[in-house]
């Protein structure tokens, strides 16, 4: 076995040894053990991108002071069915899930609604949020923007960041009882996948980034040279302005709306780049919906016609029978029942930073010793 070939690591294991990092820092117990259950499900779906990869990214983060690892969140607003939240610089894995909960609870009296939160930071993966719902028979929507990664055609000034948008909505009656869930960046790729791509010294596809010239690039490291990333659509033929449209729609009602940053103004992951001043806002921004799905169709009735639903999309002939269609987040768990009885293939870069963090944090384990 190489240096650059991928270990499988328990997902228990792993994600309890998350939270024992996030607890040292100084999170409650329960704030410790929603981020490691985010965090790991990531990786648990095959978006390794955004799972423990990310970990030492919020520790550096509440090291810089720009993460409160113990916060006091306060209701701006607090309507019937709409509020924002002020998360006090909370790990955005926590404040999601608050704002999410509170939505459900305002649906179940209103049918629909919407939260907004500023004063955060980043949420990890979308779907962990707007999946939240569909636990409790309604469609969740989830979206967070982000620090400015993403060059709009036409400049080579990066204007907004990947900005993902999640939906969910239940689906009882397929075949799996799991949800329908998108979760999707607005750029034609998310920066993880570029730091994927630079670990395991790949190239990128075509059409993912440009550099600082607005030139196609194929290195992965092209951000850290000046580059940006592109809107979904690549380029004006193939219909950029519609990822465009959307990173802008998102940056509007989680940042413009919500009272946080927004644009060239959402701060960096990455502790070192520094803050710009004379911010607009607070923090990152959110926005979680909740719809209960008894307030528009009876629910069996709708559960119903989601299953006819999901038959004609699974009927659909495909162009290869070795790859049929799937339904947005069929891939996900399918990768998650794989990798719960097989284990976590973590990058070895990534494994050695996780057993070099539990030296430094005297954390007694033993599932990062291969590495």
């Amino acid at each position: 076995m190489n240096n650059s070939t991928p270990r499988a690591i328990s997902y228990p294991l792993l994600k309890d040894f998350v939270y024992k990092v996030f607890h040292h820092y100084g999170f409650t117990q329960e704030h410790a053990k929603l981020s490691a259950e985010i965090l790991c499900k990531a990786d648990l779906r095959g978006i390794d991108s955004h799972g423990v990869a990310r970990l030492t990214g919020y520790l550096r983060l509440i090291d810089a002071g720009r993460l409160n690892p113990n916060p006091k969140f306060n209701w701006i607003t607090d309507r019937l069915s709409a509020g924002t939240l002020d998360a006090d610089g909370s790990i955005g894995l926590v404040s999601a899930q608050v704002a999410m909960q509170k939505a459900i609870e305002k649906a179940k009296q209103t049918g629909v609604a919407f939260i907004g939160i500023s004063n955060s930071n980043h949420f990890g993966i979308a779907g962990a949020h707007s999946e939240l719902a569909t636990q409790h028979g309604m469609i969740g929507w989830a979206m967070t923007n982000a620090s400015p990664l993403v060059a709009p055609d036409g400049t080579v000034q990066r204007l907004f960041g990947t900005n993902p948008i999640s939906v969910a909505v239940p689906n009882p009656l397929s075949d799996t009882g799991r949800p329908f869930l998108l979760d999707m960046a607005t750029s034609a790729a998310a920066n993880g996948k570029l730091e994927i791509a630079g670990r395991e010294q790949l190239d990128i596809p075509q059409g993912w980034a440009k550099d600082k010239n607005g030139m196609s690039s194929q290195n992965p490291n092209v951000l850290k040279e000046g580059g940006a990333l592109i809107p979904l659509g690549i380029d004006a033929e193939h219909g950029v302005h519609k990822g465009y449209g959307l990173g802008a729609m998102v940056d509007i009602l989680t940042g413009v709306l919500t009272g946080a940053n927004f644009s060239t103004f959402v701060p960096p992951f990455v502790s070192f780049l520094n803050v710009a001043q004379n911010l607009p806002g607070k923090g990152i921004g959110h926005f979680m919906g909740a719809m209960d799905i008894s307030a528009f169709i009876e629910p069996e009735h709708f559960y119903e016609r989601m299953k006819l639903w999901s038959t004609q999309i699974k009927n659909a002939q495909p162009i290869d029978k070795h790859t049929p269609l799937m339904i947005h987040g069929e891939p996900e768990f399918l990768c998650e029942a794989t990798r719960i009885e097989q284990g976590i293939p973590l990058n070895p870069l990534v494994g050695k930073e996780m057993k070099d963090l539990a030296g430094k944090l005297a954390i007694t384990t033993d599932i990062f010793n291969h590495f």
